[in-house]
C-alpha cells in the first residue's frame, strides 16, 4: 500500500472511532424498542428495568452506601475482548425455539427455584465455559415463547444437569419472583434485563438499567429485588435492588461516541445492585464485536460520580414490576 492509501485508512479509522454515528431517518422517527432479544420484549416497557430515574430524589443512605462501595474505584466493564482467557468473555445467551428439548435440572436450593424443565443442550452457552470456577451463569431465551431460562453454576455430568439456583419468567409479565426467593441471581431478579448488549449500543437504543456488583452488603433488599446474600446487618452497607445514577452534569470529553451513549444510559437508568463480587463491576453480554476502545473508555468511569436514588415511589404493586398501575393487572 502506498503512504497515501495508509494515511486514507488511518484517517477513515480515526473518524470511525470518534465521531457519533448518526442513526437512519427510520430509527429516529421509531419509538425505542423494550430492549429486544429475537423478538421478545427484556419485559414490558412499564417495567421497573425501564424506568427513567433520571429526576427521582437521592436516596436518605447514599453518602453511607457509597463509603462503603470502594468509592475510590472506577467502573470495571465485566466483558469485552479478553487478553489470555479465550476470545472475549462476558455473559452469553443463548436462544432456542420453542420445541428445543427440555431436561430436568437438580438445583442446590431448590426450595428457590422454579423447578421444572428447562431448554438445556449441548448448545447451551455458559459464562466461562463449563470448565470454568466462576459463576456459570446460563441464560436462555425461547423466542418463540417469549420466556427466559435462567441458572447459576450450572454444570453438567453424564448427560444430566445441575445448577445451584434456577428461574423461569415470561418476557412480556411484570410478575416477580415470590420475596425471598433467589434466582440465578442473589438479588432474585433476572439477569437478562441488566445486561449491556452491543447491538443495542450499536444502535444507541439502551432502555435499561444496567446490572453490576459490590463486595460487601447488607442482609436486606429494596423491591423489586426479592432477595439478599450480604454479610453485615448494618443498614449502612447497600442492599440487593439499590439503583445507582451517574451525575448529570458527568464530564464526558474524551469519551467516544460509544462509550457516552453507555454513560447517557448510566445517567437515564442508572445501575442495579444485583449480587455479590468485585466492586463496582458492571456486565454485559459475550459478544466478539465489542470495541477495546469502547471497554477502556468505560473503565475510566470514576464511582464517585454515582448516587444512590430513592426508587421507592416507582412501586406501585409490592409484588409486581411494573411502575403504572395497568401494567399489574
Amino acid at each position: 500500500m502506498t503512504r497515501i492509501g495508509t494515511v486514507a485508512v488511518l484517517l477513515a479509522l480515526v473518524a470511525c472511532t470518534t465521531s457519533e454515528p448518526g442513526p437512519s431517518a427510520a430509527a429516529r422517527s421509531a419509538p425505542p424498542p423494550a430492549a429486544p432479544v429475537s423478538g421478545c420484549p427484556a419485559f414490558p416497557a412499564d417495567n421497573w428495568w425501564h424506568a427513567d430515574v433520571s429526576d427521582l430524589p437521592v436516596h436518605d443512605r447514599s453518602e453511607a452506601w457509597l463509603r462503603n462501595m470502594s468509592p475510590g474505584s472506577e467502573l470495571h466493564p465485566d466483558f469485552g475482548p479478553s487478553f489470555g482467557d479465550g476470545p472475549n468473555y462476558g455473559i452469553p445467551v443463548t436462544v432456542v425455539g420453542g420445541n428445543h428439548r427440555k431436561v430436568r435440572v437438580r438445583f442446590d436450593y431448590a426450595d428457590e427455584s422454579d423447578r421444572q424443565r428447562y431448554p438445556l443442550g449441548p448448545d447451551t452457552r455458559i459464562e466461562g465455559g463449563r470448565r470454568s470456577s466462576g459463576d456459570r451463569h446460563a441464560i436462555v431465551v425461547d423466542k418463540d415463547r417469549c420466556r427466559l431460562y435462567e441458572t447459576w453454576a450450572t454444570r453438567v455430568r453424564d448427560g444430566r444437569w445441575r445448577a445451584g439456583s434456577g428461574a423461569i419468567w415470561d418476557l412480556r409479565s411484570n410478575d416477580l419472583r415470590p420475596d425471598g426467593w433467589t434466582s440465578a441471581d442473589a438479588a432474585g431478579l433476572a439477569i437478562l434485563p441488566g445486561l449491556l448488549r452491543w447491538r443495542e449500543v450499536r444502535a444507541d437504543r439502551i432502555d435499561h438499567a444496567i446490572r453490576f456488583t459490590t463486595d460487601v452488603t447488607s442482609r436486606w433488599h429494596l423491591w423489586p429485588a426479592r432477595h439478599d446474600a450480604g454479610s453485615r446487618d448494618s443498614r449502612s452497607y447497600p442492599p440487593m435492588g439499590a439503583r445507582f445514577r451517574l451525575a448529570a452534569d458527568f464530564d464526558t470529553r474524551g469519551y467516544g461516541a460509544l462509550a457516552r451513549r453507555v454513560i447517557r444510559a448510566m445517567q437515564t437508568y442508572g445501575l442495579v445492585l444485583a449480587d455479590n463480587g468485585s466492586p463496582w463491576y458492571f456486565q454485559g453480554e459475550q459478544h466478539r464485536r465489542w470495541p477495546v476502545r469502547l471497554i477502556e473508555d468505560l473503565k475510566r468511569i470514576p464511582a464517585r460520580e454515582f448516587v444512590a436514588v430513592d426508587t421507592s415511589s416507582l412501586m406501585v404493586d409490592e409484588d409486581c414490576g411494573a411502575v403504572e398501575a395497568a401494567g399489574c393487572r
